[in-house]
């Protein structure tokens, strides 16, 4: 069995279903999408069913879907339009207006019972997944950890927080992986790479392939993580889309094996 994350597709189907293809994962593999399905690209109702009905993959919230709900519960409250028609949501609101009510409702109701987080266990290695990052703690090399702590840990994060932090996270060490290299790795998107070239302490590479696109990058390694990069953003700046050289991701993390597919000019 293996254990792949993805995330922030914002609408491209085409390439997902390409990479999903490409790479076939078994129906016994675990699969985490970190939020983000909709909004931007071309389909985002096609991203939200491909991964809903993906065999064996958890999906969390991301704060697109969050904008999503919080206009769809006010849907007269003008800010609530504002921030997410700004942020892309025209699309999805037109193909949810296309959909009969019953599906419509069945979809939407899928989305509000996202979860805002999740957690595997890889060789040995903890993963704690989220959409956008933890807000730092003050903890110190808090090491191993069993599932039980980590889901404390998640508990005691706001819900914005878990979907719309940005510099905070991804400024300074979690403090989650001690001086032994030992703790939890968090994984998170939101944030697309290139933008860590200024937010965050020590990339471990530059956020662009040779070709220009956009590709995963991990954060943080140094003396007081053992090493280890403690953060990886696998944002690949898919909501940009062609033009904005972005590209999908899946991730397979027992081995660390990158899979990409571009994103084509009408796609």
């Amino acid at each position: 069995m293996a254990t792949y994350v993805f995330s922030d597709i914002h609408g491209h189907v085409a390439p997902l279903a390409r990479l999903l293809s490409r790479v076939s994962p078994s129906d016994d593999d675990q699969i985490f999408m970190l939020g983000d399905m909709i909004d931007r690209g071309p389909d985002p109702l096609g991203v939200m069913y491909l991964c809903r009905d993906l065999p064996g993959c958890t999906v969390l919230k991301g704060n697109h879907e969050d904008l999503m709900l919080s206009f769809l519960a006010s849907p007269h409250d003008v800010m609530a339009q504002a921030n997410w028609v700004l942020n892309g949501g025209a699309v999805t609101a037109e193909g949810l207006a296309r959909l009969s009510r019953e599906r419509r409702t069945d979809l939407i109701d899928w989305v509000e019972g996202l979860p805002l987080s999740a957690h595997a266990r890889v060789d040995g290695r903890a993963y704690l997944m989220v959409h956008a990052g933890l807000r730092p703690m003050g903890i110190t090399g808090m090491g191993e950890c069993t599932d039980e702590e980590l889901d404390m840990l998640v508990a005691m994060q706001s819900p914005e927080d878990l979907m719309w932090i940005r510099e905070e996270f991804w400024g300074a060490p979690t403090g989650l992986v001690n001086e032994q290299g030992e703790g939890p790795i968090v994984i998170a998107g939101h944030t697309p790479t290139p933008y860590l070239t200024a937010i965050a302490d020590r990339p471990e590479r530059s956020p662009h392939d040779d070709d220009g696109l956009a590709r995963m990058v991990r954060v943080g390694a140094c003396d007081e993580t053992g090493g280890v990069w403690d953060r990886w953003d696998v944002d690949c700046c898919a909501a940009g889309g062609h033009q904005g050289g972005g590209q999908v991701l899946l991730l397979r993390l027992d081995d660390g094996e990158e899979f990409y597919e571009p994103i084509a000019a009408d796609e």
